[in-house]
């Protein structure tokens, strides 16, 4: 059968592409403490007039805008996407204005009643993290970290791919080892 409920997200992965490449993908690092993942699909809807009605609706696909909530951004994340750059000796992150931010495919899992869904967005950009600080009171509230990511098609026109409740047994354990590619055996 299959989910009749989806819940929760988890095992947040990114992989670089690797250098000089828009196709292949370093191996995918773990970014632990997920909150939360939204995607608006973007792209236009244009209608074609004739015969005093819409004879035709061209609808394209342009990706998704995602935000990506989170408990805290890795320093490997800062280092990888961002190009942020760590001093030897003291172990200090230093973010630069004059580096752009680097493309990347995101992983991760949805759970469901039954199987859950594992997804790989293909081309992703991201804008650095928000940051909110606040002074601790009679509780302790967790801050969270959020990101802004434009999920774009690939040059094949791929934007992602998802998991199902008859994926293989092996596909779905070697999910977060590479990024899935469509015709690719795991």
């Amino acid at each position: 059968m299959g989910d009749k409920i989806k819940y929760s997200i988890k095992n947040v992965h990114y992989a670089p592409f690797t250098s000089g490449s828009t196709t292949e993908y370093e191996t995918p690092k773990k970014m632990p403490g997920a909150v939360a993942l939204s995607l608006e699909p973007t792209g236009e809807s244009t209608p074609f007039y004739a015969d005093g009605m819409v004879y035709f609706r061209a609808v394209s696909n342009t990706g998704y805008e995602a935000e990506l909530e989170i408990a805290y951004v890795p320093a490997d994340f800062l280092k990888d996407i961002f190009e942020y750059t760590e001093d030897e000796t003291t172990k200090v992150l230093t973010e630069n204005a004059n580096k752009i931010s680097k493309p990347f495919a995101l992983l991760c899992e949805e759970d469901g009643d039954e199987t859950g869904t594992k997804f790989a967005f293909y081309k992703c950009t991201a804008t650095r993290p928000k940051r909110n600080l606040k002074t601790k009171e009679e509780n302790i509230e967790a801050q969270t970290q959020t990101m802004s990511i434009q999920i774009e098609p690939m040059e094949n026109g791929d934007v992602y791919s998802m998991t199902q409740s008859t994926t293989p047994a092996e596909t779905l354990q070697n999910w977060y080892n590479k990024v899935f590619k469509k015709g690719e055996v795991a």
